[in-house]
């Protein structure tokens, strides 16, 4: 074995290679993965290697931190000593492990969204039941365990034989010579940390190109940094007095007036004529409930007979779209009627308490209002946020034994969750007040366990089973809310809270936000498929033109059923937001970038895009309606008053 050149700090020099080796494997094993979805050029290839390895170093820079201070400050007499050896040897092995087994997490998490580790990883990392129960139920973990540990005794077998360690401990070098070495290595994650931009992995219009020239723990990283995104600080920015003159504009309808014409606000006072209903509302929101799994939508064949039956005798909207793609994003859309805004969703925000929400809506206007969740509602902020905009809880923990027929670990079954459901509708219904119900479901969820003997597609199989296991349970549920004395002066609302993957060969590729949404009511409604482009914003402002209600308001939704609606909808992720108006879909980036693109193709498999310039009446608006948002938020305007 050579002499080795930086004594002990030869071991940083280890970890570094052993992370760029692995990380190379793990890049190399993604893109055969997603090889049909490429259309990769040479060129390419090449800088997705280059750009990714540039990307593993600045994280490997990261990792190495708690490892440079420990050498630098153990004392010579015990860094030689027999135990320390021994000590080493150890930790060696399970540094070893938790780099294979990273190396395999970013298998499954690609597998599941398409993409590198983001900001969907750092959220599931609060959730460790949750998430940590999700992996036992999906996985065989007995068997990826051995085998990880098996990969990583190979790793530390060569590493022994090469006698690489037992170099590195005969080291004497005292503290001073240790020191400029350590400075060294410290001062590499602080010029990673200043100079460096995600913008660099940009490298093709292609995202699965891009999310491969990534590196999966430094995408980690700076998703912890990007937590929360100052809209002011990292988007395109107007004159707040002009961006409020034009959002007043696009959101005036003929029923109208803005209360403060002259201030910085979108107060206005809805005034409908006649009679207000007191119409019952359920809004059933489905987990995962993608376009393309419904047939009624061009989608799959046989997934969803129920919904695809239901579709016909509703208020069907063909053109409609999540705004984000995690459920707390669909359920902030839905109850605030607002677009997304950057960073992470208002439910999941410390300081979500009085929003202008539709719960104190429903609640001033002498409606029981309940969150009906299967799972335990303390996930992504849930609880807090309904219970303090408008809703009282109906959770996991209020389910008895009876109950609860069947559960994974995200909460009990749609059957089960549906029942409870119905006993809370004949309670409010007993006690003589309108309801209105917000509920959550969960069983379109890996590990796609459901119970036996429902559906022609065993449990524990895959989505599609999960699809058409939910579709029965809310086909029993209607038949059996037929029965009901409330059911004919009740609007059912069937809505997916975003679609199952997120991944696309394009930046915001709108099939992946392409969700159906139903409104269902026989005896009020009649049966008509919408064809306006719509988003989840629009449908507490929709609902409330069917029960013909007056009230203020400061949603950015508006009435779809409205001869004089505008079609548009809002897509976006924690850092990108869309406007997708006149076929064109604009993209407003950190760096205050904007981006417009052409839809040339638009369905709910694929959608296809060519870049165009960007006209300034769209840019404008763009920005209106984010900035906007942002901005209401910031001042504490977008809060309920009375």
């Amino acid at each position: 074995m050579r002499k080795n050149l930086h004594g002990r700090f030869d071991f940083i020099l280890l970890v570094f290679s052993l992370f760029l080796i692995l990380s190379a494997v793990t890049r190399t094993i993604l893109l055969i993965k997603s090889i049909d979805m490429l259309d990769i050029s040479p060129i390419e290839l090449i800088q997705i290697y280059l750009v990714g390895a540039f990307f593993d170093f600045a994280a490997a820079s990261y990792l190495v931190i708690p490892f440079i201070i420990y050498l630098l400050l153990i004392p010579q007499k015990f860094f030689g000593h027999i135990i320390h050896k021994y000590i080493t040897f150890t930790f060696l092995y399970l540094l070893l492990f938790a780099l294979v087994f990273y190396s395999f997490s970013e298998w499954f998490f690609w597998d599941e969204f398409g993409v590198r580790f983001n900001f969907i990883a750092v959220d599931y990392l609060v959730y460790t039941t949750e998430v940590i129960g999700n992996i036992k139920e999906s996985f065989p973990i007995g068997i990826l365990i051995s085998i990880i540990a098996i990969i990583a005794a190979v790793f530390f077998y060569v590493i022994y034989k090469l006698g690489y360690i037992d170099n590195i401990l005969k080291d004497e070098k005292g503290f001073r010579l240790r020191l400029k070495p350590a400075v060294f290595y410290m001062m590499l994650p602080t010029i990673f940390s200043i100079g460096v931009s995600q913008d660099l992995i940009n490298i093709s219009q292609n995202q699965y190109i891009n999310e491969l020239g990534k590196s999966g723990l430094y995408s980690l990283f700076a998703a912890f940094r990007n937590n929360s995104l100052d809209y002011d600080s990292f988007y395109a920015k107007e004159d707040e007095k002009e961006i409020f003159s034009n959002l007043k504009d696009t959101l005036s309808t003929k029923n109208s007036v803005f209360v403060h014409p002259k201030d910085n606000d979108i107060v206005r006072q809805i005034a409908n004529k006649g009679e207000e209903k007191d119409y019952n509302v359920m809004i059933l929101m489905v987990e995962s409930l993608s376009g393309k799994f419904l047939e009624s939508l061009n989608g799959q064949k046989g997934l969803t007979p129920n919904l695809d039956a239901i579709a016909k005798k509703s208020l069907f909207f063909s053109n409609f779209y999540a705004t984000g793609t995690r459920t707390v994003r669909g359920m902030e859309a839905v109850t605030l009627s607002i677009p997304p805004t950057p960073g992470r969703s208002i439910v999941k925000r410390p300081d979500n308490h009085g929003m202008f929400s539709s719960g104190f809506i429903f609640k001033n206007k002498g409606y029981e209002t309940k969150f009906i969740y299967g799972g335990h509602g303390y996930f992504d902020n849930m609880n807090e946020f309904f219970s303090n905009n408008g809703f009282d809880i109906v959770d996991r923990t209020d389910f008895t034994d009876e109950e609860d027929t069947f559960h994974t670990v995200w909460g009990v079954c749609d059957e089960d969750l549906l029942n409870k459901t119905l006993k809370e509708a004949d309670a409010s219904y007993k006690a003589h007040k309108p309801f209105m119900n917000f509920i959550m479901t969960t069983s379109n969820h890996r590990p796609y366990d459901y119970p036996d003997g429902k559906i022609d597609i065993p449990s524990h199989t895959g989505r599609d089973g999960a699809v058409k296991y939910t579709d029965y349970a809310i086909g029993d549920f209607l038949a059996k809310a037929k029965k009901k004395p409330w059911f004919k002066n009740t609007i059912f609302v069937i809505v997916a809270d975003h679609c199952a993957s997120s991944a696309g060969k394009s930046e915001l590729p709108l099939d992946k936000y392409h969700i159906p949404m139903i409104i269902y009511a026989p005896q009020i409604i009649k049966p008509q498929v919408i064809s306006k482009i719509a988003s989840q914003i629009d449908i507490m402002p929709t609902l409330f033109g069917i029960l013909n209600w007056s009230y203020e308001s400061k949603f950015y939704g508006k009435d779809i059923l409205d001869n004089s609606f505008e079609e548009r909808a809002f897509v976006g992720t924690y850092q990108k937001l869309g406007l997708y108006k006149d076929n064109i879909l604009t993209i407003l980036s950190p760096g205050k970038k904007i981006e417009s693109y052409k839809v040339l193709k638009n369905d709910v498999f694929n959608t296809q895009y060519k870049k165009t310039s960007t006209d300034q009446h769209t840019k404008l608006e763009a920005i209106s309606y984010y900035q906007g948002a942002s901005t209401l938020h910031k001042k504490r305007l977008d809060r309920y008053d009375n």
